[in-house]
């Protein structure tokens, strides 16, 4: 099934580069879709603001069929780790996948918090949405005389 608005699609290919199968994926500008299966179906859906990390694997052969798979982390409680595996153009839909990930952050707010020993910062989440810290109290450093 092809949403709305869908950004990208493609089938995964099997192991000649061929869409020979019947997983399905699908971008939009918000959402990333998977869906498996003919008889028995499923649609599983990743908001892409949850998106934490992405990484390409390129095998031999894939370079040879042209396909790649892109490794996904993801803060999202039921599709954490998953592959989009052997998509066509995959050094192209990776690049797209990474800018629609930033272009959801920026609209829902939500901004990473990275430090070098590893820990996440407040609270323990690497990624806090910004509507959660509004109207907090400000500190008294922060207040204008003028008010």
């Amino acid at each position: 099934m092809i949403h709305k608005k869908a950004i990208w699609h493609d089938r995964k290919r099997n192991f000649l580069g061929l869409p020979w199968t019947f997983t399905i994926y699908e971008l939009t500008e918000d959402r990333l879709y998977i869906n498996t299966g003919i008889l028995n179906s499923r649609e599983d859906e990743v908001r892409l603001y949850r998106i934490t990390d992405l990484t390409l694997t390129r095998s031999l052969w894939q370079k040879i069929t042209g396909t790649g798979t892109i490794h996904c982390d993801s803060a999202d409680k039921t599709m954490q780790n998953f592959d989009i595996l052997n998509v066509k153009n995959s050094i192209e839909v990776k690049e797209m996948l990474s800018d629609s990930v930033e272009q959801a952050r920026r609209r829902n707010r939500v901004y990473a918090r990275e430090s070098m020993d590893g820990s996440a910062g407040y609270g323990g989440d690497a990624y806090g949405e910004g509507p959660e810290f509004e109207g907090a109290e400000p500190d008294a450093d922060d207040q204008d005389d003028n008010h």
